[in-house]
């Protein structure tokens, strides 16, 4: 009898196993970034952005410039689609990864683990960071290869990395979400190359509004992708002065929307982790 009762005291012990949070994102970061890295991966970040300022600028260059954008330069004026492609090709990368680690059972596995529910999708967002990182720097030098150049003050510089860098965080932070609840690798990628390509082109990333059917032109000129393109287009400048003063009023809209995709997508991050822990 005394050792029936001594053994449940024993297994009810108070202590419990104490996760070092900041060392288990950063080695589930590095399990991401590594293999990137040494597979070669990464590469396709780079080489992403050069394909689409080389599919864009030769085929649309002549055919812009006679038809007017009131910029400098057809470099200057589609450099906001390039940066916003950039981000897409990232986010589709984000969600493939999601997706994979859903299907596979990697996150029921972590949840068996003594680990915060959110670390494994806190590492994922760490390593599409860099992948984001490495996109934009490969779309910077892309563009700037065909004539793009920052005309305005060193602030506005580096608004406009810092404006694309929140536009890919919150494309894929949302790509997150979709991953996770396909649980389907090829059916993410799928789903996911139509919305950047429709939204894509008709917007005013590759033409001005005025330069679409009147009946579309409300749609083109107030949809998410247009508005990131007019706020990108203030901040990166333009010689002629057509791209827009760096106001509230301006910034507010695209702004707005980036934070409505982030906070929209962390409630859904949340729920899906916390529902499944």
């Amino acid at each position: 009898m005394t050792a029936g009762t001594a053994a449940p005291a024993v297994w009810l012990t108070s202590a419990r196993a104490t996760p070092a949070t900041l060392r288990q994102w950063w080695v589930l970061t590095i399990r991401l970034i590594v293999p990137a890295i040494t597979t070669g991966e990464i590469i396709t970040a780079v080489l992403a952005p050069i394909t689409f300022t080389i599919s864009f600028y030769i085929p649309l260059n002549r055919v812009m410039s006679f038809a007017g954008t009131g910029f400098s330069s057809y470099a200057q004026f589609m450099t906001p689609i390039v940066m916003l492609q950039a981000a897409a090709f990232t986010a589709i990368s984000a969600a493939f990864r999601a997706a994979t680690d859903m299907v596979s059972g990697l996150d029921r596995r972590f949840d068996a683990m003594p680990m915060h529910p959110l670390i494994p999708t806190a590492a994922r967002m760490a390593a599409n960071l860099f992948r984001m990182l490495v996109g934009l720097a490969s779309a910077v030098v892309s563009v700037y290869v065909i004539g793009f150049r920052f005309h305005g003050p060193a602030s506005h510089t580096l608004g406009f990395l810092l404006f694309a860098m929140l536009i890919g965080i919150a494309f894929s932070i949302g790509a997150d979400v979709i991953g996770t609840v396909t649980k389907s690798p090829e059916a993410t990628t799928q789903m996911l190359v139509l919305p950047p390509l429709i939204l894509g082109m008709l917007s005013t990333g590759l033409a001005p509004a005025s330069q679409f059917p009147h009946w579309v032109q409300a749609f083109v000129r107030n949809q998410p992708a247009s508005q990131f393109a007019y706020g990108l287009r203030a901040l990166g400048g333009d010689t002629r002065g057509n791209a827009g003063e760096v106001t509230w009023s301006l910034m507010t809209p695209p702004l707005l929307w980036a934070a409505a995709i982030i906070v929209f997508s962390l409630i859904c991050t949340v729920r899906l982790n916390m529902k499944r822990s």
